[in-house]
C-alpha cells in the first residue's frame, strides 16, 4: 500500500472536525503505512497515539501530544518544520499526502506556496480534505485557501458521513491502483 502522511489542522476554525476526523482517520487507514501529525501554530507528532489500536486512546494521548489544539494556524511554518524534521522518513516519491484544512491560514501565502511546492515534488499526490466543500458555490477565497487550491492535485469534502465515505471509497481506489 502506498504510504500516507496525513496532516490535520487543529485550529480553532477546524475544531468541530478534527477530532472525528482523527477517529475516522485512525480506523480507515489502519491497514496502511501511515504518519499522522496535527497543526495549528505548531507542528505534533501523533505517530505514537496512532500506533494504538483502541481509538478512544489514541484520541486521548493526541489530545495531549497536542499543545495549541483550537488555536491559530500557521499552515508554512508546520509544514517547514515537518520538512525539517521528518522528511527523511515521512516523505517520498510515493508517499500520497492528505492534507485536512479549511485553508484559514494566517501565515505568509508566499511561504505557504513554496513549502507546498516542495511537498509535491518530494511525494505522489497532494490532496486537500476540506470541510467547508460542504456549502454549495464554495469559492478558496481566503490567502491560505488559494495557494492549496492551486498546489494540491485534488480536493475532497470532509464535513459528514457521507463524505467520509467517499474518502475512504476514494483512498481504497487510489491505493489499489497503486498496486496495479
Amino acid at each position: 500500500p502506498l504510504p500516507l502522511l496525513i496532516l490535520v489542522d487543529v485550529s480553532g476554525s477546524m475544531e468541530r472536525y478534527a477530532r472525528l476526523l482523527l477517529a475516522f482517520l485512525h480506523n480507515a487507514t489502519r491497514e496502511s503505512p501511515r504518519a499522522t501529525f496535527a497543526f495549528g501554530t505548531g507542528l505534533s507528532d501523533l505517530r505514537p497515539a496512532f500506533r494504538l489500536r483502541d481509538t478512544d486512546q489514541m484520541l486521548a494521548l493526541a489530545n495531549e501530544a497536542i499543545g495549541d489544539f483550537a488555536g491559530g494556524t500557521r499552515l508554512a511554518d508546520s509544514l517547514a518544520e515537518l520538512r525539517t524534521h521528518h522528511a527523511r522518513s515521512l516523505v517520498g516519491r510515493r508517499t500520497v499526502v492528505l492534507m485536512i484544512t479549511d485553508g484559514l491560514d494566517t501565515g505568509e501565502p508566499q511561504r505557504l506556496d513554496d513549502q507546498l511546492q516542495w511537498l509535491r515534488r518530494h511525494t505522489r499526490k497532494l490532496l486537500w480534505l476540506n470541510p467547508l466543500l460542504r456549502y454549495d458555490g464554495y469559492a478558496p477565497v481566503a490567502r491560505g485557501a488559494q495557494v492549496l487550491h492551486r498546489q494540491a492535485h485534488g480536493m475532497l469534502a470532509v464535513h459528514n458521513l457521507s463524505s467520509l465515505q467517499s474518502l475512504a471509497r476514494s483512498l481504497a481506489a487510489l491505493i489499489q491502483r497503486a498496486g496495479t
